[in-house]
């Protein structure tokens, strides 16, 4: 009896898409120096090109925490949608 051709899932899904946005948007919100390079709004005397930075670095850990999780869960349902078709 001929067997069947294992399939694949994409490598491409909405989740990784997802993931690649997290892990890019910090380094698009830095690079993109003019956004951010001026003194005003102060936020408790600290000039606004300092906190912007800083509040990034937060915003890059919730994110990287995100994109781990994330590709965790994508991890499971793979090695999990392969181990169950192989065991047809």
């Amino acid at each position: 009896m001929p067997e069947t051709p294992e399939v694949r899932p994409p490598v491409v899904t909405p989740v990784r898409v997802v993931i690649a946005l997290c892990l890019v948007a910090p380094f698009a919100a830095m690079l993109w120096v003019g956004s951010y390079a001026k003194t005003d709004p102060a936020f408790i005397g600290i000039p606004f090109f300092y906190w912007y930075q800083m509040l990034w670095v937060l915003i890059s850990t919730a994110l990287t925490m995100l994109a781990y999780q994330l590709w965790q869960r994508d991890q499971r349902a793979r090695k999990a949608a392969r181990d169950g078709g192989a065991a047809k």
